[in-house]
């Protein structure tokens, strides 16, 4: 059978529960981002999009967050879509990230705005499983204004329309989304207004159907999902139970048919 497995997951710039980036010694983080790997790899998946990951962050300790998860997790692939970018003393640069046991191709990351901190964005890319070529974004949109996740996601769409002019013959399904919302899926907002501009390619499902992902200790919204084109059938999904960042990982498995 040719299965996806596929995680998304905020990891808030390494600090875990901490409110604030830049209250932890690099060792620490280190440490900390060890136990991230360690929950990868229990969870087994094909393709991690990861959100809130640094590539070269003071507040984060100046190293590469993905090349070390990917190390440490045993991941042949990565891909840092930066979104923030500062230079200077108070130097920053991350955004989203992929992590795959396949190769990662036709990569672009696409920043929503020019903002030198807290700027969104999403990333795409396409991998090749059981030789199904399945093209992914992953996106992470604004925490507080729905105008702004309304604009954001009429943006991905777009971005995905001109991608489905000229790459849709290579691929075998249409593209499967995920990341941090910031918004319920039942609420007027970016997740169904994403739904809506999707069926351009085909009806999309959102997963998971229940289960709350934010914040990890004691979740109240749901805010991270994955949408998933119909003719793939998603066999699982769930919350996973962890409080390694404020958001909980989403986990789901889908049959490529």
């Amino acid at each position: 059978m040719k299965r996806l497995r596929l995680v998304t997951y905020n990891i808030a710039h390494g600090r875990g529960l901490r409110p604030i980036q830049g209250l932890q010694s690099k060792r620490s983080m280190l440490a900390h981002l060890r136990r991230i790997a360690a929950l990868l790899v229990r969870l087994d998946a094909d393709v991690v999009a990861l959100q809130e990951i640094d590539q070269d962050s003071r507040w984060a300790g100046n190293f590469d967050h993905l090349e070390y998860l990917r190390e440490q997790a045993g991941y042949a692939f990565a891909l840092h879509g930066v979104t923030t970018r500062r230079t200077g003393l108070f130097n920053l640069c991350y955004g989203n990230a992929f992590l795959s046991r396949h190769p990662l191709e036709e990569g672009e990351a696409v920043p929503f705005g020019r903002r030198t901190v807290g700027e969104k964005g999403f990333l795409f890319a396409e991998t090749v499983i059981g030789g199904r070529r399945v093209p992914l974004i992953n996106l992470h949109l604004h925490y507080r204004s729905r105008a702004a996740r309304l604009r954001q996601v009429r943006e991905v769409f777009r971005f995905l329309e001109i991608r489905h002019n000229t790459r849709a013959p290579f691929w075998d399904v249409p593209p499967i989304v995920c990341g941090d919302f910031n918004t319920s899926g039942k609420a007027s907002d970016a997740a169904a207004g994403l739904l809506a501009e999707l069926e351009h390619f085909a009806v999309y499902t959102l997963h998971p159907e229940n289960g709350r992902t934010f914040p990890s200790p004691l979740p109240a919204r749901a805010l991270d999902f994955v949408l998933v084109p119909a003719g793939l059938e998603v066999t699982r999904c769930e919350v996973v139970r962890s409080w390694l960042s404020d958001h909980r990982p989403v986990l789901a498995e889908v049959k490529l048919t």
